[in-house]
């Protein structure tokens, strides 16, 4: 069977980053997709949000109450 990264969160370069260094520290792998600077590449516009953070589908349970309390610590 094949893993698969699913998107955990998506934001700015900075929170993303922040949050792939927290799921990091949890020994979390987290894989940064920036649509962004690809569609600049291919000359044409996207959102600055539009950066995903991904994880393997197996590590998702552990990366949830991470990203909850991430989400909540910059939402306040």
């Amino acid at each position: 069977m094949k893993n698969q990264h699913i998107t955990v969160f998506s934001g700015s370069s900075i929170l993303v980053k922040g949050l792939q260094n927290r799921l990091e520290d949890h020994n979390i792998s987290a894989l940064i997709k920036d649509r962004v600077e690809s569609a600049r590449l291919g000359g044409f516009g996207e959102h600055r949000t539009a950066i995903e953070l991904q994880v393997l589908d197996v590590d998702i349970e552990k990366a949830k109450p991470i990203v909850a309390a991430y989400e909540k610590e910059i939402n306040s």
